[in-house]
């Protein structure tokens, strides 16, 4: 997951430059920015989804939409304060325990190993947000 500035064709054109690659089949809905896949050299398919209430219910999207949903709740049911210029940090963490959700039990001890082997960081540094888009 990446934070992007806005769902334009230049915006989606870098992403898919930079994160896609070249030949591979992007299923988007039909929001007209996606078709900026195809400057990747990637194939594009649209599946119009409507708008309203009855897009969600698309069995294509359906892993999607309850990944979006598990990232709106993760991040506002953890934070209190939400900064827009922590939102890379705010995903990654997201991805990180998403992506380890079914092997909990080696959670802990893999944040103890990491910890040991991470170098000190002063305090001004763990604070700057990273630049994104």
């Amino acid at each position: 997951m990446n934070v992007v500035k806005g769902f334009r064709l230049t915006e989606i054109s870098g992403w898919a430059k930079q994160h896609l690659q070249p030949e591979c089949t992007v299923i988007s809905d039909g929001l007209s920015c996606f078709t900026a896949v195809s400057d990747a050299d990637c194939y594009h398919v649209s599946i119009e989804t409507g708008g309203g209430f009855q897009s969600v219910t698309k069995k294509e999207f359906a892993w999607v939409n309850t990944m979006i949903g598990d990232v709106k709740n993760a991040i506002t049911g953890t934070y209190h304060a939400i900064n827009p210029k922590h939102l890379p940090r705010y995903l990654a963490e997201f991805c990180y325990r998403n992506d380890r959700r079914f092997q909990l039990e080696d959670m802990m001890p893999r944040f103890g190993y990491v910890a040991v082997r991470t170098p000190p960081m002063p305090g001004r540094l763990l604070k700057l947000a990273e630049s994104y888009g």
